[in-house]
């Protein structure tokens, strides 16, 4: 006779782990060539920025004032913010995560509270510096990467997914009362673009083409910069860079119809981009970093001076 095992073994698969299978396929792909304890902080540190963004998504009465409380608590102040942020402040300092990094990404939510138009190109590469480049920083310490070069190419890789993120989501923003495509790019407000009107089609099309072209900078600068990740790293990280840069394609694939809903990479294509990523793991050596990818950057987390 079995004896049945306890139910806390019965899945292969933390609770961290679920929330990130179902609401972060793309990286719970990515994150299965990691290894089971590296997949784990990963899968830890996402459940901590998922927590923050439905936060801040969610319809709370009070979430501007639990978004300020945790803030505050990763600054170090002695304010309740909840078991999950407490237990992601348990994790950073484990694996030496810098908080600073989390309070630009809780600073950032809180941008989004308000009716968002961003005004130029700067003003849209500092909030997903925000969001998203603040990410890749914590998921470095998270994956044991000691090299310091490191952080700009993360950055990098935050902040290419974010714009694919944007492109992707322009309706979707836009019903929440968000543009996020530069005013200096396309100039209308995103009750107009969530109307989605023929006069608008095109020209928020040829926004988003501009704005795939310019995270196509940020991807190439990220992929180079794989190579100072700890071997074990590697592969993950360079699938998590090519599935997500493949939605962008897709997108362009699709004549950027963005009033068409939000489009998907397919698994078959997941596979074959996991295959090619391999070619990521050949030693070369990692170039300078492209200081003007940071120019509009500076004061911010891990963003060197130039």
């Amino acid at each position: 006779m079995t004896t049945p095992k306890p139910s806390h073994l019965r899945s292969n698969n933390s609770q961290p782990q679920q929330i990130l299978a179902r609401h972060g396929k793309s990286f719970y792909w990515a994150s299965k060539f990691l290894g089971a304890d590296l997949a784990e902080r990963a899968a830890r540190l996402y459940l901590f920025c998922r927590y923050v963004d439905d936060l801040a998504d969610g319809d709370l009465p009070d979430r501007h004032e639990s978004l300020e409380d945790i803030r505050a608590r990763l600054a170090g102040e002695n304010v309740a913010a909840g078991p999950e942020i407490e237990a992601f402040i348990e994790l950073a300092n484990t694996h030496n995560i810098p908080l600073s990094a989390a309070a630009e990404l809780l600073g950032g939510m809180l941008t989004d509270q308000n009716p968002t138009a961003v005004i130029d190109e700067a003003e849209l590469l500092r909030y997903c510096h925000a969001v998203a480049g603040t990410v890749g920083l914590m998921m470095c310490r998270v994956l044991n990467c000691n090299e310091p070069r490191a952080d700009s190419f993360a950055i990098d890789l935050g902040i290419a997914m974010q714009l694919t993120n944007i492109s992707r989501d322009v309706l979707e923003d836009a019903q929440m009362n968000r543009r996020y495509l530069p005013a200096s790019w396309a100039n209308f407000t995103p009750e107009q673009i969530a109307e989605a009107g023929v006069n608008c089609q095109q020209p928020v099309a040829q926004a988003i083409d501009r704005l795939l072209d310019l995270s196509e900078q940020y991807y190439a600068s990220a992929q180079l910069g794989i190579r100072l990740l700890p071997f074990r790293s590697r592969l993950a990280i360079a699938i998590a860079l090519r599935v997500y840069r493949q939605i962008g394609w897709v997108l362009k694939r699709r004549k950027v119809a963005w009033w068409k809903g939000r489009v998907m990479v397919t698994g078959v294509e997941k596979v074959l981009l996991s295959l090619r990523s391999t070619a990521d793991l050949r030693p070369k050596k990692v170039p300078p970093h492209q200081t003007k990818l940071h120019q509009h950057l500076q004061g911010l987390a891990g963003v060197h001076p130039s």
